[in-house]
């Protein structure tokens, strides 16, 4: 079964958050309450997080929810 793309682009803006922050999945984890696996499965896009879990993640991360969804598509231009 493949990934949502919808999922996938989450995972990459929880990974690059997480990154950025210098945190491993562990201790991202450990600061969410969550598991390493579960880190790991949504930063891979195979798990379609709560949003009490998103808020666990903005907090564990120190920022807003809105940060940790992907940015817009540009909108296609029609010439």
């Amino acid at each position: 079964m493949g990934a949502d793309e919808d999922l996938l682009a989450l995972g990459r803006e929880i990974r690059r958050h997480r990154k950025a922050k210098k945190f491993s999945q562990e201790q991202l984890a450990e600061r969410a309450e969550l598991t390493r696996n579960y880190i790991g499965y949504l930063e891979r896009g195979e798990r379609n997080p709560r949003a009490k879990t998103l808020f666990q993640l903005a907090r564990a991360l120190d920022v807003g929810m809105a940060e940790l969804m992907p940015p817009k598509p540009a909108a296609a231009k029609t010439s």
